[in-house]
């Protein structure tokens, strides 16, 4: 069946926001309203910019081959007949039985057609934006096609799984495997055939990380004695550090600093072999200090029956070795101890000084759950305390002392019948049977001050998983609930969690991944959340992991331990195949703030947001490129900076991310008790601060600035040379300069040409305003360097702008002949037309300045590529504005043609007065002449007023008028000007004789009669 879409309108539904409560998002529920209607050729109409929408389909007719889906009832595009040079074939997706189609043939199943083009969308989600405005004269060439986003999976859906399944998200990078370091040396050191048995899981296993990157690890030898090793990450080397000359199982094991005393922690014997011995006054559990430079010494710590763990202190990086030790002894018993060991050296040996008992302290008692921070030197713990429990804190330092430094209320039911550890070594075993019966939770923290507590929660329903996350430098608590696809019924189903410093990711292996802002937690459109094949991580397929450090995963029953980040291009191609604007604006977020700025990966950013300017309904995707550029690229600089700039333009967000659920609490803040601390715990004091003084209300925003350039750009012109004035136009002198220094090289695009009054003013303005927001609360922060961190955010802001234009520039091969008006524009001018109306959307939005001479520059390829109807109502409506380089460029090149005259009339009709007086002196007609003599004598007879005076005869023309009401005029004018009034002061030409001779000229063609 055909059809023909000629010169109709096309409708369109815009999705209704729903309710939305600050603290309870909902991932249920349908999404808003998809679009009924497509365009033919282009984009969707949307409501931001003002769109004609007849003057957008008065374009020539594009006839389409449609057809019915029995089965779905819906219309697909199956072949699009363009004007020629310009038709295209179109692509469909096919899975199973679909199948790609010829033209005008009948399609089985309900395959979806791809686009045509990049114009042809058959759903909302994948429509572009609107077609831009041009409509009227003959379509444009199409632009030449550029290459998609490194890793962006094409074709059928079987294809783009296949590519899906070549980019995982997570980036794993393995630093060290059992397999791969330790293996090998084992083998050459005769140990192979003790490894080659069933038993080779128990066998050969990491015991501990060290601080250092030193990873312990004990395995049976062919005697089934048990050893201990160690792997440097360093060196990539094994060293073999001691033996028991007996099957053990070994606990815990810990190395000191600098390598001369190791710990270690084993259980002699299991529950069968004591039944059996007989050896009930035999402790089961025995945790030896032992002296290994070189091996010598064994003192006995502990002999109990309750299981022990070891960990040795560290000291600051950098530090001389020292002659003393610190070890930490946590007891199942729920305590924890800290022995201090001096060595001495003897001839070639290091030996423990004390012969008798070594000196100890009671760190914390009555614990139920702990964990520790290896790289901080800090434990973390948990007590119970009436119905809660309470996390506090333990820091160690250098200086032998330790305090407590952090407590904070958690409404956790933690189970105090048994003891959980976190990175007190990696016994698998046992910890796996401690799980089985206690909390999973773990703490992390980030560089910036983020303090988080994250934990899985029991769940009455079979296939629903619960876990929560605890912002604690942010005061609130948000549990999020995930309906499994499918569970088996005795898959393990404990979500893992991983320190990724700005993200903290929960994993479930087969279900889900998700990866939480911890910077900005508030709104769940800054968090992705993954599932099928995005969510999958080939190298972890179990929940025995552990995060050791910022970054570090460590699968304890593998025994891997790999760098753990985010993968740029799988981020990239996420984010090209992205339909939900909540995973649009998550994968954008995460590209520049977690990756920093690269120009590589901002110039793929740029590209994919010329792509989708109009596909993304919740936010606006230049502004978000713009702002949270600002925001990574300036934070850093100073400190709590961050708590002053944007990070959004959102003020809030409406929406929801299927698949999860959440919930949030408001909890209370921790308090912590420090002296003079540096690092972490005074980024999280900070942290805490602002959220005391409400946070949201410190950042800066444009609405006084705003209402601070209208009131200045009304002013008259005499007041515009005030003192203030004159220091707002220095303010932006100083950013162009600024930004001068930094781009040095020819510009590609036509911009910071000219001089832009309106432009200067705003960035100077804001130069002015966000300083004095800086100074209120940076008050340690000098002036000078304030003064420097607003040049920088101001200049960085219009080099964005600028850079956004040249890629757009670049990509479309355009050049300097935008301004030859004789010409009409080609698709690639008219594409960044369209691209340079949402800049300005966006920048109006955010009362932010664009360079001098994008207003000129959008007035240029407007001119070329819209009908003259359209471009008088973009004028008209503010999206075009007129600015004297350019209109003064069109009065003089274009010839007066019918057309021409047409244009330059209404161009000329429309300028303002300062403007038209500078300008229309470049436009040698008589329309012109006869506007700037009416002009003129309206100007003087507002002046006239009730003033008398002699008439005097003014210089008349060389033949005489006897036409009286025009001598009358020109007689009264003559007497305005002999009284000192002249608006025309800069136009000499322009007075009494020459609106005559205009006069004359007029009536003269009126009249048909030849002027001579």
């Amino acid at each position: 069946m055909a059809w023909s879409c000629a010169r109709g309108s096309v409708g369109w539904v815009l999705g209704k926001r729903s309710s939305h409560r600050r603290w309870r998002d909902s991932g249920t529920g349908s999404p808003g309203k998809r679009s009924q209607h497509q365009e033919a050729f282009g984009q969707p109409s949307q409501a931001r910019g003002v769109i004609l929408e007849a003057d957008l389909l008065r374009a020539r007719s594009w006839t389409l081959f449609m057809f019915v889906c029995p089965f779905h009832h819906r219309l697909f595009c199956d072949s699009v007949i363009l004007p020629a040079g310009l038709r295209r074939s179109l692509r469909a997706c096919s899975t199973g039985k679909t199948r790609a189609l010829e033209s005008g043939g009948p399609r089985q199943g309900g395959g979806l057609p791809r686009r045509l083009g990049g114009a042809v969308r058959p759903r909302r989600e994948e429509a572009e934006g609107p077609a831009a405005p041009g409509a009227g004269r003959e379509p444009p060439e199409p632009p030449r096609a550029v290459p998609p986003l490194r890793g962006r999976a094409e074709g059928s859906r079987a294809g783009a799984a296949a590519g899906r399944a070549g980019a995982m998200l997570l980036r794993l990078a393995p630093e060290f495997q059992l397999r791969r370091d330790v293996l090998p040396w084992l083998a050459e050191r005769g140990c192979a055939a003790a490894l080659d048995t069933s038993e080779n899981s128990s066998a050969l296993y990491v015991v501990n990380v060290e601080r250092n990157g030193k990873v312990i690890y004990t395995w049976k030898g062919n005697q089934r004695n048990t050893h201990i090793g160690l792997y440097d990450l360093q060196t990539k080397q094994n060293e073999h550090l001691y033996m028991f000359e007996k099957n053990l199982h070994i606990i815990s094991c810990s190395i000191n600093n600098e390598r001369t005393l190791l710990a270690v922690s084993f259980c002699q014997y299991t529950e069968e072999e004591r039944a059996s011995q007989l050896l009930q006054s035999v402790s089961k559990y025995l945790t030896l200090l032992i002296e290994i430079h070189p091996i010598n010494n064994v003192r006995v710590l502990k002999a109990v029956d309750s299981c022990v763990r070891v960990q040795f202190l560290y000291p600051v990086e950098g530090r001389n070795a020292s002659r003393e030790s610190r070890l930490l002894l946590v007891s199942e018993d729920k305590y924890i101890e800290q022995y201090d060991i001096h060595v001495v050296a003897e001839e070639h040996k290091v030996v423990i000084q004390k012969s008798g008992q070594l000196p100890r302290a009671k760190v914390v008692d009555d614990l139920v759950w702990a964990q520790w921070d290896m790289m901080e030197q800090r434990l973390f713990y948990i007590v119970p305390k009436e119905s809660k429990s309470t996390l506090r804190c333990v820091q160690f330092y250098p200086e032998e002392n330790f305090n407590s430094i952090l407590e904070s209320h958690l409404d956790i039911a933690v189970n105090d019948t048994q003891l959980k550890l976190v990175n007190f070594g990696y016994d698998y075993c046992q910890d796996q049977d401690v799980a089985s019966k206690s909390l999973n939770l773990q703490v992390f923290t980030s560089k910036a001050g983020g303090l988080c507590v994250c934990c899985s929660l029991a769940s009455d329903i079979p296939h629903e998983i619960i876990y929560s996350i605890y912002f604690l430098h942010k005061g609130y608590n948000k549990t999020f609930t995930v309906s499994l696809e499918r569970t088996k019924s005795n898959q393990f189903k404990e979500v893992a969690f991983m320190n990724l410093d700005y993200y903290v990711a929960a994993y479930l292996p087969g279900q889900f991944l998700h990866l939480l802002n911890i910077q900005h937690p508030d709104m769940l459109c800054y968090s992705l959340f993954l599932t099928g094949e995005d969510a999958r991580i080939d190298m972890l397929q179990n929940c025995s992991i552990r995060s050791p450090w910022v970054s570090a995963v460590l699968d304890c029953n593998a025994g891997s331990l790999y760098d753990v980040s985010i993968s740029d291009s799988a981020l990239l191609q996420f984010l090209q195949k992205s339909k939900r604007d909540c995973e649009r604006l998550a994968a954008l977020h995460c590209a520049l703030l977690y990756f920093q700025h690269t120009e590589d990966l901002e110039m793929q950013i740029i590209r994919w947001i010329s792509e989708n300017l109009s596909t993304c309904h919740s936010f606006n995707p230049i502004q978000e490129f713009i702002i949270a550029s600002l925001y990574c690229r300036m934070c850093p600089e100073t400190q709590n900076l961050d708590k002053l700039l944007p990070y959004t333009s959102l003020h809030d967000w409406i929406g929801v991310v299927p698949g999860v659920i959440c919930a949030t609490d408001i909890i209370s803040l921790p308090v912590l008790e420090f002296q003079n601390s540096k690092g972490f715990w005074e980024k999280l004091n900070s942290n805490l601060e602002s959220v005391k003084y409400a946070e949201p209300h410190l950042h800066y925003h444009s609405k006084v600035l705003r209402r601070e350039w209208r009131n200045l750009s009304e002013e008259r012109e005499e007041r515009r040379t005030t003192a203030y004035l004159r220091n707002i136009f220095e303010n932006a002198k100083k950013v162009l300069s600024h930004l001068d220094t930094w781009d040095s090289e020819a510009r590609l695009v036509p911009l910071f040409e000219e001089e832009d009054y309106q432009q200067q003013l705003l960035m100077g303005l804001m130069v002015a305003q966000l300083k004095d927001h800086l100074m209120r609360h940076l008050q340690y922060v000098g002036k000078k360097k304030i003064d420097q961190i607003v040049l920088d955010y101001v200049a960085n802001l219009l080099n964005l702008v600028h850079r956004i234009m040249k890629e757009v520039w670049r990509r479309y091969q355009l050049h300097s002949c935008i301004f030859c008006f004789d010409e009409r524009g080609s698709a690639g001018e008219f594409a960044v037309f369209h691209i340079m109306s949402r800049i300005l959307e966006a920048a109006n939005g955010m009362c932010m300045p664009l360079p001098p001479g994008f207003h000129t520059l959008h007035l240029g390829l407007g001119v070329r590529c819209l009908p003259l109807h359209t471009l008088l109502h973009y004028i008209d409506s503010g999206i075009l504005q007129l600015t004297e380089t350019c209109v003064r460029k069109l009065l003089k090149d274009l010839d007066d043609t019918e057309q021409n005259e047409k244009l330059k009339f209404s161009i000329v009709m429309r300028l303002p007065e300062a403007l038209g007086q500078k300008v229309r002196q470049y436009w040698n007609h008589p329309i012109n002449a006869n506007l700037i003599a009416r002009k003129y004598v309206k100007l003087l007879l507002e002046k006239l007023g009730n003033r008398q005076g002699s008439r005097p005869i003014p210089e008349r023309l060389s033949v005489p008028v006897e036409f009286l009401p025009l001598n009358y005029l020109t007689d009264m004018l003559a007497e305005i000007e002999n009284q000192g009034v002249h608006p025309y002061e800069k136009q000499d030409h322009v007075n009494a004789r020459f609106v005559e001779e205009t006069a004359l000229k007029h009536t003269m063609t009126l009249l048909g009669l030849k002027y001579s």
